[in-house]
């Protein structure tokens, strides 16, 4: 191999076609390494979800624990009060006393609801509010008959 001239026409070294290029996958890398790492940072400042920690029978009604705030929707139908709240938890029931009689109350999951329903003999009223204690949010029922 004197000098670098072709010998018959033909180069020394087969043409092994087009070279492939890395700058492709280095790129592809890098955007699939990116949006894994998103999905990770995006996870942990996600909120947490609102979980129903526990029922406890107060003296006129119930205390529920959670742990952020609850949005409450409330219905009247029929005498029964319903409280709504897209929440986690696990379905619970009791009895408590108003007044010398019995009320009923059930926890019961609907779709992505947890629904309180209580129910007594006679109609019932009830009223509702919201409180932070301690970092968890205690929502209190209290009820009386129409």
């Amino acid at each position: 191999m004197r000098g670098s001239k072709p010998e018959d026409g033909r180069h020394s070294t087969p043409d092994p076609g087009p070279r492939p290029r890395p700058w492709a996958r280095v790129i592809g890398s890098l955007a699939l390494f990116g949006f894994l790492i998103g999905l990770m940072i995006g996870r942990m400042l996600q909120p947490d979800p609102l979980r129903l920690a526990s029922v406890e029978v107060a003296e006129q009604g119930l205390q529920l624990w959670f742990n952020v705030e609850p949005k409450v929707r409330a219905d009247h139908i029929e005498g029964a009060f319903f409280l709504r709240f897209e929440s986690l938890g696990r379905e619970q029931q009791g009895q408590l006393r108003l007044q010398g009689n019995v009320v009923n109350w059930r926890v019961r999951r609907e779709g992505r609801e947890l629904l309180l329903r209580m129910v007594a003999a006679r109609p019932l009223r009830a009223e509702w509010r919201a409180e932070e204690l301690d970092g968890r949010w205690r929502l209190t029922v209290s009820l009386a008959y129409e």
